[in-house]
């Protein structure tokens, strides 16, 4: 059974990751094979590049598993009494759902930069990041082994351009990155935005894609027309530092994104919830809030 695993292990793997875990192994001295855990001695890795996993992929491989079992273990390294996920978060996932007591896995001894390459190099093979949670990978990967662009396109088995321009999407403001992350914009569409130089101008061309479902080309085009003569900065202005204000301060008593917009002449506030449940919590929250009739909001306050 080992040696079936082993095979399946070699030919589903990529060059950059089994060699990244062949290296690991070789320079700790270690070369665990695959092994059954107890799957409650695993933790998840607080660093896994991955951080908003599909309910509805995840409940495919869910019945991909219970159908076809576990095809390809989890990779982890030793924790504590336990262990932590290198690789496989989701096979972990689906396996709890399904009421598994251990789960295969690969024990490697690797310290944090190479568990993060192991990661990112994992999710980049099997599962599409969104364009935001790569960037943010590549950026822990540099902040944490302090290695150069190409040195990190080396690693991920990328070339330099691809990090380049990942990276360069980190520059756009938090609510266009919340976007981005949410799957309303795309890794194109923040390309285009990049092309205007003001934040402001970035913030209303993205608001306008997302209200006006525009595809990446039409961004392109009224991309242009921002950057070069300012038209639609003419046509339709700057929101009120008044409406960024109070945005704020919604969110941080809603715990969840608020924006304050004029669209088409109407301004709006728009609240976001997850379901149901999150929107009675949001309803409840200010039904129940105890602010005084009399109090107000500070326009002019530095917004921190």
């Amino acid at each position: 059974m080992t040696d079936n695993i082993n095979s399946r292990q070699r030919r589903g793997l990529g060059k950059g990751l089994g060699s990244l875990i062949v290296s690991a192994d070789a320079e700790s001295g270690v070369n665990i094979d695959f092994t059954e855990i107890p799957i409650d001695k695993v933790t998840p890795n607080p660093n896994q590049p991955r951080i908003d996993f599909s309910a509805e992929r995840l409940a495919e491989l869910q019945e991909s598993i219970k159908k076809d079992g576990l095809l390809q273990p989890i990779i982890v390294r030793p924790e504590g009494s336990g262990y932590q996920i290198v690789a496989g978060e989701r096979r972990w996932q689906a396996c709890k759902k399904l009421g598994y007591k251990t789960i295969a896995a690969k024990i490697v001894v690797v310290n944090d930069i190479e568990a993060q390459e192991i990661s990112l190099v994992e999710n980049l093979q099997r599962d599409n990041l969104n364009a935001i949670e790569e960037a943010r990978g590549y950026q822990r990967l540099i902040d944490i082994s302090g290695k150069k662009q190409v040195e990190i396109a080396l690693s991920v088995s990328k070339n330099q351009a691809t990090i380049s321009n990942a990276l360069r999407l980190l520059s756009l403001p938090d609510e266009i990155q919340e976007l981005m992350f949410d799957g309303k914009l795309s890794a194109g569409h923040g390309r285009a935005i990049l092309s205007i130089p003001d934040e402001d101008g970035r913030i209303r061309l993205a608001n306008k894609i997302v209200d006006e479902n525009l595809s990446v080309r039409e961004t392109e085009t009224l991309a242009r027309l921002y950057g070069v003569n300012g038209l639609e900065r003419a046509k339709r202005a700057a929101s009120p530092r008044s409406y960024k204000i109070v945005a704020r301060k919604l969110r941080q008593k809603l715990e969840t994104s608020v924006k304050v917009t004029t669209v088409r002449g109407k301004n709006k506030i728009e609240i976001e919830f997850k379901d149901e449940d999150d929107l009675q919590r949001i309803f409840d929250l200010i039904e129940n809030s105890q602010l005084e009739t009399n109090s107000s909001i500070e326009f002019e306050a530095p917004i921190s």
